[in-house]
């Protein structure tokens, strides 16, 4: 059971629609205990009077979270807000630690909406920074009918997820982050891409990780479809999850320079960026 959601709030559209329609059938499901509500002012104030201006927009969006954290708790859904001064990603990791929540709960702005792209928002950087497993969300414009369109059903969330592991000591921890919703899951599907070694080594590869797989699979309690897949990790898993009819991608996110992460991407972010079914990273360091 998952006993403390953090949503981050801006008060945009994508908000709003999570308001009304994703997080009541999330809660609904009985997936979580308590939702915890947070905005952060991204505004640095550098005179007595700007001051004065910022803290009474804390108090103003306070009061505002307070409102809503209510709506919530008239829905039968224990809620509570926070309102902090600092930068958004920085915040919501800091917050997430010391509430010591079990999820963060990310909703994303596709391309369609505002032309807000992954790498360099909000979203990317709470991917980077949080030491909490993220769940990440999807939302685009409908241009025809002009509303928010979601592509996931939050009751079902958890049914079928696809959990991509590498061997790498982080797969342990992408394996015990299901612990927490494994009640919810009907069957999932193992998944391991081979992408390393030569040419003529990726059929010895793939029988050795299916044995890998198949000691992996003992450690759950849930029926388990194990595959092994070769080529860039990103694109198989994206495409494996849609055929396999997975509800969620879970994917660990392992530190990397960020040089390196801006020259490259790691598979991660790549799935995250691409894939329209929600995506839950989980922080190995």
């Amino acid at each position: 059971m998952i006993r403390k959601v953090l949503f981050p709030v801006d008060f945009s559209i994508v908000s709003e629609y999570a308001f009304g329609n994703c997080i009541p059938r999330f809660f609904a499901s009985g997936a979580a205990n308590e939702l915890i509500l947070f905005h952060a002012l991204d505004v640095v104030p550098t005179t007595g009077q700007a001051l004065e201006a910022v803290e009474e927009m804390v108090r103003r969006y306070q009061k505002r979270i307070e409102e809503i954290s209510k709506e919530f708790e008239e829905m039968g859904i224990k809620a509570r807000g926070i309102v902090r001064l600092g930068t958004p990603a920085i915040e919501i990791a800091k917050v997430a630690e010391e509430e010591d929540v079990d999820l963060i709960y990310m909703p994303m702005k596709g391309e369609n909406i505002f032309r807000e792209m992954l790498i360099g928002s909000t979203a990317a950087n709470v991917a980077r920074a949080a030491k909490k497993p993220v769940l990440f969300v999807r939302y685009e414009w409908d241009r025809g009918k002009k509303a928010i369109k979601c592509y996931w059903d939050a009751k079902r969330v958890f049914e079928k997820p696809l959990i991509a592991v590498d061997f790498s000591p982080c797969s342990e921890k992408v394996i015990g982050a299901t612990e927490v919703f494994k009640e919810f899951i009907k069957e999932a599907v193992l998944m391991h891409v081979v992408d390393y070694g030569r040419a003529e080594e990726v059929e010895e590869n793939a029988k050795k990780a299916m044995e890998e797989l198949k000691k992996y699979e003992e450690k759950l309690d849930f029926p388990v479809e194990v595959e092994v897949h070769s080529g860039v990790a990103s694109k198989e898993i994206l495409m494996t999850a849609p055929v396999n009819g997975a509800t969620l991608i879970v994917i660990g996110k392992k530190g990397k320079s960020i040089i390196k992460e801006l020259l490259l991407g790691s598979t991660a972010e790549n799935v995250i960026r691409n894939s329209v079914l929600p995506v839950l990273v989980v922080p190995c360091e």
